[in-house]
Formats: C-alpha cells, sequence, structure tokens
C-alpha cells in the first residue's frame, strides 16, 4: 500500500526579517515606509533636502554634508552612476540618502560603478521607493529635524525605539564638525597658472574643485589642518588667506573666528565660502543663526548687488549671517566698514560680505560648483586680483618709507 504524503504548511515567523524593508523616522514622529537602498543598518543624521537635478556625486563626496540625512527632491537618482574623476574628495560623506525612484541600470561613459554599490560599499544607509515631495513639503513647515534611516534588522525595532534612537541624536545646533572633515596633515598644491604668489587654505571640509580653482589662479596652494594655530598661518609668510566650506554651527568654531582676526590684523589677504562666509562675519563681529530649512541646492538665485547682475549658484548651508542688507555697517571688531555685497532673492538671506576698509570678502553660496552651474567662477579671479592690489599696495608703502 502506498502511503500518501503529508503536506505540512510552514509559515514563516511574524518577525521574519525583510532586508528589503526600511523607515525613515523624523523626530515629530512622522515615518515614511520605503525600500533599503546602499548599506543596510541604522543612521541618524539631521534630514534636510537638496534641489539639484544632477550633481548627486558631487553632493554626496562634498563634506559640507557630513552628519546629514540628503533627501534628492529630483525623483529620479543614480542613472549616470559614479565615476573617480568627479568626487570632490576622498569618500562619500552624507550620514544617509533618501531618494524617490534609484535607477536599475547605468547609461553613461563615464560610469564606472553603480550610485548603490558605492552607497554600500561605504557603508551609507539609504532608502528608496518613498514619497519625497511629501517629504520635503514637511521639512519646509516645520523645518530641518533630526531624523533616522532603518533597514534590515534595524527596520523590525518598534517604532518607539526607532523614535528614541532619532531624539536622542545630537542637534546640528551648537555642533562642531571640522575636526571630523578637515585635513590630519599639511599639504601643498602648486600653482598650475601664472603663479602669484601663495594662499593658506584652512580645511574645514574643502572640496577638490576649490583647491584646483585656486591653483589655476597662480596659487601655490598650502592646506592647513583645523587645528592649526595663527601663528602656523603667519609663519608660513602667505600671500593671502582661505577658509573653506565645512559642516556644523559657525558659532561652535570661536577659535577659528579668533585665528581670522589675528590674520586679519596682520593685514592678510581674505577670501571665504560658505562656512568661510559665516566665520568672517563672526570675526567681524555679527551674529549667526539656523536657517529653518537651509539652502541647499544647485539653483538658488542671488542678487550681486554692485553689478545687479543675478546669478544662479550652489547653496549647501543651514546657517546664515545676521548682518544689516539695507546700509553699510561698522565692523564692531575694528575691522573698519562692511557691506552685504550679495542676497538671497527667495528669502534676502546674506550671501555675501565685502570689507571697504581691509582687503577681506566673502560669499555663503559655492563659486567653485562643480557640476554646475558656474555663474560666479569669476571670484576666483576677483580675489586673484585682490592680492595683486594688496601686494602692491604694500610695495608702494615700503617704497616711501
Amino acid at each position: 500500500m502506498t502511503e500518501t504524503p503529508t503536506t505540512v504548511d510552514v509559515q514563516a515567523p511574524a518577525d521574519a526579517i525583510d532586508p528589503t524593508r526600511a523607515v525613515l523616522v523624523l523626530e515629530d514622529g512622522t515615518r515614511y515606509e520605503g525600500r533599503a537602498y546602499g548599506a543596510r543598518g541604522r543612521t541618524l543624521g539631521e534630514a534636510v533636502f537638496a534641489t539639484g537635478m544632477t550633481g548627486y556625486q558631487e553632493t554626496l563626496t562634498d563634506p559640507s554634508y557630513a552628519g546629514q540625512i540628503v533627501l534628492m527632491t529630483a525623483p529620479h537618482i543614480g542613472n549616470t552612476g559614479m565615476n573617480d574623476e568627479d568626487m570632490e574628495s576622498a569618500r562619500i560623506w552624507v550620514a544617509g540618502f533618501v531618494v524617490r525612484d534609484p535607477s536599475r541600470v547605468v547609461s553613461n561613459f563615464r560610469s564606472q560603478r553603480s550610485l548603490d554599490d558605492d552607497l554600500a560599499a561605504a557603508g551609507i544607509v539609504g532608502i528608496s521607493g518613498i514619497d519625497t515631495r511629501a517629504v520635503t513639503r514637511h521639512i519646509r513647515s516645520l523645518g530641518a529635524m533630526r531624523a533616522g534611516v532603518f533597514s534590515g534588522e534595524e527596520a523590525h525595532l518598534s517604532p518607539g525605539e526607532q523614535l528614541d534612537l532619532v531624539q536622542s541624536g545630537e542637534q546640528m545646533t551648537g555642533r562642531n564638525l571640522s575636526g571630523a572633515v578637515s585635513t590630519g596633515e599639511r599639504y601643498t598644491l602648486p600653482a598650475t597658472g601664472e603663479r602669484v604668489g601663495s594662499v593658506a587654505v584652512l580645511d574645514l571640509g574643502v572640496k577638490t574643485s576649490t583647491l584646483n580653482y585656486l591653483a589655476e589662479r597662480g596659487f601655490d596652494v598650502h592646506v592647513l589642518p583645523q587645528t592649526v594655530t595663527a601663528d602656523d598661518v603667519l609663519a608660513l609668510e602667505p600671500d593671502a588667506l582661505f577658509f573653506s566650506n565645512g559642516p556644523g554651527d559657525p558659532s561652535a568654531s570661536e577659535r577659528h573666528v579668533e585665528l581670522l582676526r589675528s590674520a586679519l590684523r596682520a593685514g592678510l589677504p581674505y577670501f571665504g565660502i560658505c562656512f568661510g562666509n559665516q566665520l568672517l562675519g563672526r570675526a567681524l563681529g555679527f551674529d549667526t543663526y539656523k536657517l529653518p530649512f537651509g539652502h541647499r541646492g544647485i539653483n538658488q538665485p542671488v542678487l550681486d548687488r554692485a553689478t545687479g547682475r543675478v546669478e544662479i549658484t550652489a547653496h549647501n548651508h543651514g546657517f546664515a549671517v545676521a548682518a544689516p542688507t539695507d546700509a553699510i555697517s561698522e565692523s564692531s571688531e575694528g575691522f573698519g566698514r562692511v557691506e552685504v555685497s550679495h542676497v538671497d532673492l527667495n528669502d534676502d538671506v546674506v550671501e555675501g560680505l565685502n570689507c571697504l576698509d581691509i582687503p577681506a570678502f566673502s560669499v555663503q553660496y559655492h563659486p567653485e560648483s562643480a557640476a554646475g552651474p558656474h555663474d560666479a567662477n569669476y571670484l576666483f579671479d576677483r580675489f586673484r586680483d585682490m592680492v595683486i592690489a594688496s601686494r602692491t599696495t604694500d610695495d608702494s608703502q615700503e617704497a616711501g618709507k
């Protein structure tokens, strides 16, 4: 007699781990369910959105995004892959990455790897398949906030546990991140254009394109760790000083503010970008404040008040300088008259400072802007011309003694 086989109905346990599941949790308790993207695990940071349609590789590798979970408002990300040439630093810096529709294939002759592969290799936890428009509107309404991305086993923590982890994360206000992104050792890039002098660059999160543009303007570029002192900088006898972009709260970088004041009093010409603009503002005696949701993307309209020209610019900043935009003001630190040179046409935020009595200026946006736009690239020429003019003035004064 043939025995009838017994069919056993085996059900997966209710708590089985789904490796494709992911969730984005905001500190106000809002949750967005999606699919795991990049590495699996848990990441915490400040949730912000970037409005660029292109340039995701430059965004990911920009040290200014350290500590931030970046949400791309463009719906389709990853179609051009990743390559070694467009890296803005040696690694990916974002704390997490949020996209709606990751590209299923890579289609670009310059591509060497897929975005998903690079995110996984760098340990960057991401999420895809959520309504990024809804998240953007939420952040625009309530402001940038702490967040977490949970995938793999971490996605199966209870909602309460996930929210507790998010709410125990660090706030961006008061946070100093310069030490996490700065170079550990000094190095030099020789001038590639007709040499005009040397510039000391304080690396607070500098991008490769910035250094290349300075070298192309004829500067030997001495890149310095953020731990250097004013004496260290002056000992190099540079022709100028440059403070780079970088992450964190400028009010937590008072040591760099004092370094800058010492350099300005010594007569060094100065140019600052982004974080360097905020530190110049504080060195001149102005305050800084946190923006509700910041400016991030490559399509921000800025007015150059000297020329009346509107520039489409690249931004990544969550803090701004509180300087009067309606009149020339006097530096409370003794550096003379200061004017706001650029303003954002979306919200009148200060986007540039120009000192009228000392050789120093700065802009809040990124004129080097790898991936574009290049409307503000002329600022590197302005810096070169200022250094040459300052040297000529010094030589004339020396000859007249």
